[in-house]
């Protein structure tokens, strides 16, 4: 697919705006990013971002849910709201024809949403169902325990969802609230990929967002330290799958170890080649699923490493796991296991920024995020730059003593040592 580079302006109102221009489909998608999300949530109101989100697209001061979804549905056009660790997110996409009016209409769901009591009766409901589904799911509560032990009271640590009370005692005010402080011009970024030129999405942004002030003074508090506790929790489940969940602090975006450690993550997590499924699935018969992950966050993130496994060998997966991980510390990649990573990395990620949705999508989190255009090519860069030294070093200053959770029969938790 071909593109352009990106162009990028500040509006007046300190609205980023970001425009790649692609005339191979007749398609534009734009992403409106809030710099935010679920970062700045307290303990109290857990779960409040994931009810804004839900509820944005519930009425406005002019439209009411069903004319909402009438507008959008009548011209065949997606839209919808979502909120990130790091950021809430309005997305859409539409013929170029319709683009006009599908912006006019996003940009009255985010500046008068009206967050109605019935719509909010129903999603608090809605929302209580879903956290008490979730509870019965051995992956999610041996999850969300690790969580606590990676986070303490960092948002970070907190269930996206909340709980049933947290979510039981939000009220409109609050969800008032949260619009007026979160989603504000001048922590918005638009980003527009398809069929459009940088001048005309440019003017139209300005018409729909140009004259968006913010109501209320910013409120700054700044998020609490995270408090790592390297200890081992267990839930006991009658289950024939055991969960075992590792977990080692990993730092944030903008840390010069990012690279290394997301190579390593791609060395152990990534995919039916990957060293946890060759090793502990196909080689040793331990795993029903086995993974790794290391999420790209504005704060300190996590390397996370997970198996689902029989009962009885509950024991051996946890020791396996940690064995992968903390091997890298004293064993170097080979030459060709780097490459490989490499590569496959690399091609993931071109990959992944092949249609407007997903330009649109990368491009404006990397803005929100404040890495910048340029991480586009810094990234790229950097992975090529690792070395087999940075991944040893990196293993070494993070994957030492890890969180640990485990949900299990209490055969299977009777099998741990920590």
């Amino acid at each position: 697919m071909s593109k352009r580079a990106s162009d990028r302006l500040v509006l007046s109102n300190g609205i980023v705006v970001l425009v790649t221009e692609n005339p191979t489909a007749d398609i534009i998608a734009a992403r409106c990013f809030f710099a935010g999300g679920e970062r700045l949530e307290t303990p109290a109101k857990s779960g409040l971002s994931h009810l804004a989100a839900s509820l944005m697209t519930r009425g406005t001061k002019q439209y009411s849910s069903l004319e909402i979804a009438e507008q959008v549905e009548s011209i065949g056009a997606s839209l919808g709201t979502e909120c990130s660790s790091d950021y809430f997110l309005l997305s859409l996409k539409t013929i170029t024809a319709d683009f006009h009016d599908v912006l006019v209409l996003g940009s009255e769901i985010l500046r008068s949403p009206s967050f109605p009591d019935s719509e909010l009766d129903l999603e608090r409901r809605l929302t209580m169902q879903s956290i008490r589904s979730q509870q019965e799911r051995p992956f999610t509560i041996a999850y969300d325990r690790l969580q606590k032990l990676m986070y303490g009271d960092h948002p970070y640590g907190l269930s996206s969802l909340g709980t049933e009370e947290t979510v039981k005692g939000i009220t409109r005010d609050d969800l008032v609230a949260f619009h007026q402080q979160q989603l504000r011009p001048e922590q918005m970024v638009v980003s527009i990929a398809g069929k459009i030129s940088p001048e005309k999405a440019i003017s139209l942004v300005e018409e729909s967002f140009g004259d968006w002030q913010s109501s209320v003074p910013l409120s700054t508090q700044p998020t609490p330290t995270p408090i790592f506790q390297p200890q081992l929790v267990t839930h006991e489940q009658d289950t024939q799958q055991a969960i075992v969940i590792i977990g080692y602090p990993a730092p944030s975006v903008s840390s010069p170890d990012y690279a290394a450690l997301k190579i390593i993550s791609t060395y152990l997590g990534n995919g039916l080649s990957s060293r946890l499924f060759v090793e502990l699935r196909e080689k040793r018969g331990l795993a029903y699923e086995v993974s790794a992950f290391y999420p790209t966050r504005l704060e300190t993130s996590q390397f996370v490493a997970y198996m689902g496994t029989a009962s009885q060998n509950t024991g051996t997966a946890l020791e396996g796991l940690r064995h992968e991980c903390e091997r890298l510390a004293n064993v170097t990649l080979s030459e060709e296991e780097l490459s490989v990573c490499k590569s496959k990395l690399l091609g993931q990620y071109a990959l992944g920024k092949q249609t407007n949705s997903q330009i649109a999508q990368v491009y404006g989190w990397y803005e929100v995020m404040g890495l910048g255009l340029e991480f586009d090519r810094s990234f790229v860069e950097s992975i090529e730059a690792v070395t087999q030294a940075d991944v040893q070093n990196v293993a070494k200053k993070y994957f030492a003593t890890p969180a640990i959770s485990v949900v299990g029969s209490a055969e299977a938790l009777k099998q741990l040592k920590f």
